[in-house]
């Protein structure tokens, strides 16, 4: 059943290809960001959680 809907599907054999040129480009844009990213960005994003975490624990404290 499932065979004799997607092959009435005119072009459908297109689609796979699309899936994965959109699915490889988004991937090689990523990795080129992830290169070119400015390390005190990197780092500033990494620390975030535990300033986070430090801000709450320093407003806890003057309650």
């Amino acid at each position: 059943m499932k065979k004799d809907i997607l092959s009435s599907i005119e072009n459908i054999e297109i689609y796979p290809v699309i899936s994965l040129l959109i699915f490889v480009v988004f991937f090689i844009g990523m990795f080129m960001w992830v290169v070119k990213a400015d390390r005190q960005y990197i780092n500033h994003m990494k620390d975030l959680p535990f300033d986070h975490e430090s801000k709450n624990a320093k407003r806890n404290e003057k309650i």
